[in-house]
């Protein structure tokens, strides 16, 4: 899309504009996400580039319409709400559409080296720079909450920002509009079944779906695979069972799913970086209000 001509001050329409940009220190970096900056507009913006930045940027679009170009792309049609991602080493230019009013906007520049992981888990998604949303208030909630800091400054400013932009990513993944209602109840029962000794194809038949479609459908729904997520439901209970109750660990294995102890006690230590007899000595809440409570909590402290 070309490039609108100038229009002389007096003549533009108006539009506001608030922004905060950031400088964190080393230190701040090794939390693994910093912030860089924030900021809320809205009307009728000047077009955006072409630029490259090297960082991210989420663009979170709350009303109207405009266009979007990215990587040399021909610009495509955007509308509110949805969300734009800017990502480090790629050329984009943008704009809202300014016979309709404009469009308002919040933004969050941030990186770090937490990024690829977020990449891998499908929160960050540079081949998709585009992202239909749902909705965006609970997006807002955390944009407000990094202004908010920002407004009032202080020493913790760099660590408050930076503790709000892995929340922001988590808020986008809720609100994407392609999450479908199908694909949570395929989640819900998946987890629902979590704990039986069956394998993820079994689990596909259970559903009533090809094995590819579930692989799918757990994919955007939680960013990791089948086996990733039943693994984590599993581990989950079983520390729960060895902190709560005198079952062995034999039986422990046989609740969450595995058949042979040896295996889960493998899995169990490589997962979590211990045995899950380790575990139990550690986190046993076992017989509240005797003294081996006591003692175990004495531990934790």
């Amino acid at each position: 899309m070309p490039t609108p001509p100038c229009t002389p001050p007096s003549q533009q329409p108006a539009y506001s504009s608030w922004m905060r940009y950031f400088s964190p220190a080393p230190v701040h970096r090794r939390l693994g996400l910093v912030c860089l900056g924030v900021g809320v507009q809205q009307g009728v913006l000047p077009v955006v580039g072409p630029r490259v930045l090297d960082h991210h940027v989420a663009v979170v679009l709350t009303r109207g319409r405009g266009w979007f170009g990215h990587g040399g792309r021909p610009a495509q049609p955007v509308a509110a709400p949805a969300l734009l991602w800017l990502v480090p080493g790629v050329e984009h230019h943008y704009a809202p559409d300014p016979e309709g009013g404009g469009w308002d906007e919040s933004f969050v520049d941030f990186t770090g080296a937490g990024v690829g992981a977020y990449t891998d888990l499908g929160y960050i998604t540079p081949d998709r720079p585009v992202v239909p949303l749902s909705g965006t208030t609970g997006v807002q909630h955390v944009v407000d909450g990094i202004v908010r800091a920002a407004r009032r400054g202080g020493p913790l400013l760099e660590v408050e920002a930076a503790a709000q932009v892995p929340a922001l990513l988590v808020a986008l993944r809720y609100a994407r509009a392609e999450v479908s209602r199908h694909g949570e109840a395929v989640v819900d029962a998946l987890a629902r079944d979590a704990l039986l000794p069956i394998s993820v194809a079994e689990h596909a038949a259970r559903l009533g779906m090809p094995l590819p479609e579930l692989r799918g459908a757990v994919r955007r729904s939680t960013g990791a695979g089948v086996k990733e997520y039943l693994l984590g439901i599993r581990l989950t209970r079983a520390k729960e069972l060895l902190a709560r109750t005198d079952l062995p660990v034999a039986g422990i294995a046989r609740r969450v799913g595995y058949e042979d102890p040896a295996y889960f006690s493998r899995l169990f230590s490589r997962r979590v970086g211990m045995a899950p007899v380790r575990f139990r000595a550690q986190q046993s809440v076992r017989g509240a209000g005797c003294g081996g409570a006591a003692q175990g909590m004495g531990r934790r402290a």
